[in-house]
C-alpha cells in the first residue's frame, strides 16, 4: 500500500437532522431517506450490511440487497441453508447498516427476524430474471466447492433441466423480514459533530431522542 490510510480525511457536509423532522413512525423517515438514496446512489442505494450471530455468539457480516420495505419491516432474500440462514435459525435477530456516501447518511437498524410467507417468496421469485431464478438452484451457497468448473457444470445441467419450462422456487430459498426494534438515523456534519436521531420501540410504541455525535 502506497497511501497512508491514517491520513485520509473527509469533512462531512449534509442537511440538518433535528427533532422537528422526526415523525412518530421512523419507517416514514426511512422511506424518505431511501427514496433520496436510490436517486443519488443509483442501483447501489438498496445495498445494506447484514450482521448476524452464530450459536457460539460470534458475529458475521456481509452486504445484501434490500428487496422490500413496509410497516412490518425490511425484506431480503437468500438461501435458507447459507451461513446467514443457519445463523438466523439459531439466533433470529440481526442488525442492518445502510451507508449512503453521496448524502453523508447512515441508518442503523436492529430487530428480530422472521421468514416471509410462502406467497411473498413465490411472488418475488417469479419477478426475478430467468438467469437469477436458475442461480438460486445452481448456487449451494456457503459450501466449499472444487472450482469454477463445478459452477459451470451445474449451470449447464439446470439450464437443460428447465429448458422451455417455468422455473419453480427452490424450497430452500426465500425471504426474511427484519422487524425493527431500533432505528438510528445519522447525518454527517462538519468537525465530526454529526446529527443522530434514535428510535426505540417500547411496549409497541416508538420513542425517539437525540444522541451525542
Amino acid at each position: 500500500m502506497t497511501r497512508n490510510i491514517a491520513d485520509i480525511r473527509r469533512d462531512y457536509e449534509g442537511g440538518q437532522l433535528d427533532e422537528s423532522q422526526s415523525t412518530d413512525n421512523p419507517m416514514e423517515l426511512f422511506d424518505e431517506w431511501l427514496t433520496l438514496a436510490l436517486e443519488s446512489e443509483g442501483d447501489d442505494g438498496n445495498a445494506m450490511t447484514l450482521a448476524t450471530v452464530d450459536s457460539q455468539g460470534l458475529p458475521h457480516a456481509r452486504v445484501v440487497l434490500l428487496k422490500g420495505v413496509d410497516e412490518q419491516g425490511l425484506v431480503f432474500y437468500t438461501n435458507y441453508h447459507s451461513h446467514k440462514g443457519s445463523e438466523l435459525t439459531n439466533v433470529p435477530y440481526a442488525a442492518l447498516v445502510f451507508w449512503w456516501p453521496s448524502l453523508a447518511r447512515q441508518v442503523r437498524i436492529e430487530g428480530s427476524v422472521e421468514q416471509v410467507s410462502t406467497d411473498e417468496s413465490n411472488a418475488y421469485f417469479a419477478s426475478r430474471p430467468r438467469a437469477s431464478q436458475l442461480g438460486a438452484w445452481i448456487a449451494t451457497q456457503s459450501v466449499v466447492i472444487p472450482g469454477r468448473d463445478w459452477i459451470e457444470e451445474r449451470q449447464s445441467r439446470f439450464e437443460q433441466a428447465y429448458e422451455g419450462q417455468e422455473i419453480p422456487r427452490p424450497v430452500h430459498w426465500g425471504g426474511y423480514r427484519v422487524v425493527p426494534t431500533m432505528i438510528e438515523f445519522w447525518q454527517g456534519q462538519p468537525s465530526r459533530l454529526h446529527d443522530r436521531i434514535r428510535y426505540e420501540s417500547r411496549d409497541g410504541q416508538w420513542q425517539h431522542f437525540r444522541m451525542a455525535p
